[in-house]
């Protein structure tokens, strides 16, 4: 046996014992491997017997290439027994299986003709959420959480209508649960009589953290016993209720999927919902001994390493934490809070340090919001820790809830911008498109640490709401001002001299704009480029408009949309000042198209989109 293997343990079935990682002399023979099906006929034409080889391949499997690539290895190896039961009874993609969230994906993938997970994560490889181009077993592209339930349902419904037989399945974890569009669905569907919609609830009491909220507590006392037959919520709304079976033994997992389709066949009954008990991270010593997030997603990592990798660079993410957390200590008014995802935001720190002052609300990114504007208007000063793409959930109640009452929310988004391998849906390209359109809303792009050092408590001192938003990974070098005009920071240019080019320079993407402004400026000694950071984006400044004003081109740089962005506001401010006798400057507005990015590397999507230096570098020359 080989090192790797020694170090996966597969579960017992029926109980939650682990066998040790290098097995006794009187532990259970690990079952032969079974070579990875083809395609789910093939794994449908195996024997019982054999599916336990079957897991322990696929367990292997996942952690050899996640060693290499990276990737959310531990809820794939949470989900191996199930995802074989689920394709052994259901016809996909027929009868569409549709994982919420998708990280989950990856053995359903492998059990659909992409064994080898191949390029996991890397540009032209194997996507790390289901993929439409990939697979037709890949129905919903489904990378944010809460969103199965409905569209299990709605499948269903176009198949009834239809008058095509089979089920519609929705897998869905007990943290993802707790959005509310999943809870609208549940109400729905236990409403809809003679609907064939399975939901299979994959509840392992996490999502990133471990799951909050009064169903958590529900489905804990449903794994303890302590609720009674037919007393269950489900039950109660109006659902068809099996379980909790324990989600890593094949043989209850493909009873109880089988009483499942039963029971979505009756004309007479509506939904059915699976409780499924599984373990994130089983099979893998490492990550099941992780008490923080059970590998929930790791980096490349040496399989003989007895330790978690870390990260020891500082990264953007851990400065915001830090920041907060000073801010914290100097005002007993700050209360952060975060939409399940505590750590991977950064508010770790304050969370040791004072628990009381950290609410963790679920993923709920709307209630997030809306909780914010009730302690601001009760004297606190609330911080709301998201990923950028996760703050498109809850624009309404950014608009309405927030900045139309004028409350003081702190919103800080990790990752915006192009973030890389996880694709389209988790790219935060819209966040400044969005705040641009939020009347009386503060906006910090920080260049660098020192400037999100500082961003976090000017955004808490300002009146209404603000926002601090920041990329994904380790800080750049310090890029320090030149001399700092009321306009904002110059970066590069000869800030005496009126500015042939005004380049003015949104976020992180600042030292690739010097770059380019020195580059055009050795190559044109003539031009003044003038690179400017403004450090506080929203509101535009009239400072910042009358320096644009007087340039003879204004160029705008920003990690997001470019056509809806700030670069768009300040055109049209710019614009309302025109006349014909003073038409105003050149205008150029760079930053992402309009369209969903694939995933990739950071640095080659910055480059594709024209946002490296010497594609910023390029466009400049556009204006001689």
């Amino acid at each position: 046996m080989s090192t790797t293997e020694q170090r996966l343990v597969v579960p017992s079935h029926g109980t939650d014992e682990m066998l040790p990682s290098a097995p006794a002399a009187d532990a259970p023979t690990p079952p032969d491997e079974v070579a990875i099906c083809s395609d789910p006929e093939a794994l449908r034409a195996l024997a019982p017997a054999q599916l336990p080889g079957l897991a322990r391949t696929l367990r292997r499997r996942l952690v050899e290439i996640c060693s290499r690539s990276g990737g959310h290895l531990g809820p794939n190896l949470g989900v191996v027994e199930l995802t074989i039961a689920l394709h052994r009874e259901f016809r996909s993609p027929s009868e569409p299986i549709v994982f919420d969230t998708g990280h989950q994906a990856y053995v359903h993938k492998m059990l659909t003709g992409r064994a080898d997970l191949e390029g996991l994560r890397t540009a032209g490889g194997v996507a790390g959420y289901p993929d439409r181009r990939e697979s037709a077993h890949d129905l919903v592209e489904n990378s944010h959480a809460s969103g199965s339930i409905a569209w299990a349902h709605g499948l269903d419904r176009a198949k009834r209508l239809s008058g095509e037989e089979g089920a519609s399945v929705a897998v869905i974890g007990d943290g993802a649960l707790t959005g509310g569009v999943g809870l609208e669905a549940l109400n729905l569907l236990a409403a809809d009589t003679g609907s064939r919609a399975v939901v299979v609830l994959n509840d392992n009491t996490r999502s990133y953290a471990p799951t909050v909220g009064g169903i958590a507590a529900h489905l804990a006392a449903l794994r303890e016993g302590e609720v009674a037959p037919g007393e269950d919520m489900f039950t109660a709304l109006g659902l068809t209720y099996l379980g909790p079976i324990d989600g890593h033994d094949l043989e209850a997992l493909a009873e109880a999927l089988t009483a499942a389709r039963r029971a979505a066949e009756d004309p007479h009954s509506a939904g059915v919902l699976v409780h499924v008990l599984t373990r994130k991270g089983a099979g893998f010593a490492r990550a099941e001994a992780d008490a923080v997030d059970h590998w929930h997603a790791t980096g490349p990592f040496p399989l003989e390493d007895a330790e978690t990798p870390k990260t020891t660079a500082p990264t953007w993410t851990s400065h915001l934490g830090a920041a907060v957390l000073e801010a914290a200590r100097a005002d007993e008014r700050v209360i952060a809070l975060s939409a399940a995802m505590i750590d991977p935001v950064g508010l770790t720190p304050m969370q040791q340090e004072m628990p009381e002052r950290v609410l963790d609300v679920g993923i709920a990114e709307q209630l997030a919001l809306d909780t914010a504007a009730g302690l601001s208007a009760g004297g606190r000063r609330p911080v709301v820790s998201l990923y950028a793409t996760f703050l498109n959930r809850a624009i309404d109640q950014l608009l309405l809830d927030v900045a139309l009452h004028g409350e003081d929310v702190t919103i800080t988004l990790d990752r915006a911008g192009v973030t890389g391998d996880d694709g389209p849906s988790h790219h935060g390209i819209w966040d400044l498109a969005l705040a641009a359109q939020v009347p009386g809303l503060s906006l910090w792009a920080p260049r660098d640490a020192a400037r999100l050092d500082a961003a976090v408590p000017a955004a808490l001192a300002q009146p209404g709401p603000s926002l601090v938003r920041f990329p994904k990974g380790a800080c750049p070098p310090e890029l320090p001002a030149l001399v700092q005009l009321p306009a904002g920071d110059v970066l590069a240019g000869r800030p005496q001299q009126r500015p042939d080019i005004l380049l003015v320079s949104i976020g992180a993407l600042a030292g690739r704009a010097v770059e380019a402004a020195e580059a055009l400026m050795a190559d044109a000694p003539e031009l003044n480029v003038l690179v400017l950071d403004p450090v506080r984006a929203l509101p535009l400044g009239e400072e910042l408009l009358d320096l644009a004003a007087s340039a003879r081109a204004v160029v705008t740089l920003e990690d997001g949309l470019a056509e809806t962005g700030i670069g768009t506001s300040l055109g049209a401010r710019l614009a309302h000042r025109a006349t014909l006798g003073a038409p105003g400057p050149v205008l150029r507005n760079l930053g992402v198209r309009s369209e969903f990015i694939a995933h990739g590397k950071r640095d080659a999507i910055l480059a594709e989109q024209g946002l490296d230096a010497a594609g910023i570098l390029e466009s400049l020359r556009t204006l001689r």
